[in-house]
């Protein structure tokens, strides 16, 4: 008669519940870090995640009062992240309650809709206030709405259709919105006349109010793109993650918003289905963790009853 437990039925099956635990938490983590995706708040998420872990393995290793005390933070630590990120979990709610499983898998991912018109007006419009040497500050939104807290002044609500009049329009400099930058989310205007946080990095000389605004939000806000237009020199500049590019002609500008606002054919479908690929991470592991952990328990094929 063979001993072994890696015979044995009921932990094979434990090792597959187990394996499955882990897959759906990894998943969850990993949803919740894509629908907080912020700087400023991603830190804060992971500092929670890391605490529920020390709690799990506190109480998987039967320290009772040291899990009492971790449980007693997370508990704590969940009120306050709900108070704080208030704007993160109704959204999170409301695609729960849509069912948007994959788009929550997926981010919110929302760009201009797909017409060249959209960027064509906001490059024809970025180009007349170049030559003109009018200086103007554009947030185009590229995965979801920007949280107005991030600014810090919202400024003045428009909701009107894109066009390059419009645009043009707001910034000339007699108007009084035109000193504070435009906000633009699908084929809107939402606003105008917001002022953003500056950057706090040591930039160059040459780099006016700006140019320094729009790195200061890009570096707090990943999902959006930030145009900057220098009323001195006319220069077009493209600020994305707290870097800027400069100087830019109109072709290049247009050809760098079409790759951040609509990526090809072949990304779109690699990330409208996300969840494929972490579900085959996810299997891969689980596998090798439980192959290796059934090697290891198994007994060696020279190994007989006496």
């Amino acid at each position: 008669m063979k001993s072994g437990l890696g015979n044995d039925p009921g932990l094979i099956r434990s090792l597959l519940v187990h394996s499955i635990d882990i897959g759906l938490v990894l998943a969850l983590i990993y949803m919740v870090l894509v629908i907080i995706g912020e700087r400023r708040t991603l830190w804060m998420v992971r500092g929670f995640i890391v605490l529920m872990l020390a709690s799990a393995i506190s109480h998987w290793a039967g320290l009772r009062l040291l899990s009492f005390a971790l449980n007693s933070l997370v508990i704590g630590s969940a009120v306050s992240m709900a108070v704080i990120l208030q704007s993160e979990f109704r959204r999170f709610l409301e695609q729960l309650g849509q069912g948007e499983i994959l788009q929550m898998f997926g981010g919110d991912r929302r760009v201009l809709p797909e017409s060249d018109n959209i960027i064509d007006e906001i490059v024809e419009a970025i180009k007349q206030l170049s030559q003109n040497r009018i200086g103007a500050l554009l947030i185009v939104e590229t995965n979801g709405p920007i949280d107005e807290r991030d600014f810090s002044v919202p400024g003045v609500k428009l909701n009107a259709e894109l066009s390059k009049e419009l645009i043009q329009t707001i910034f000339q400099p007699k108007t009084l919105l035109h000193d504070g930058a435009m906000l633009i989310r699908d084929n809107q205007i939402i606003s105008a006349g917001v002022i953003l946080p500056l950057s706090e990095r040591i930039a160059s000389r040459q780099l006016g109010t700006r140019h320094r605004a729009a790195m200061g939000i890009t570096e707090q806000v990943e999902k959006c793109l930030c145009i900057v237009v220098s009323e001195e020199t006319g220069s077009i500049s493209l600020a994305e993650k707290g870097v800027l590019n400069r100087p830019l002609t109109s072709n290049k500008l247009k050809e760098l918003l079409e790759e951040r606002l609509f990526p090809s054919s072949m990304e779109k479908s690699a990330k409208s289905i996300p969840i494929v690929s972490i579900g085959r991470q996810i299997g891969l592991k689980g596998s090798q963790l439980i192959s290796c952990i059934l090697r290891r328990q198994s007994p060696p094929a020279s190994r007989k009853k006496r």
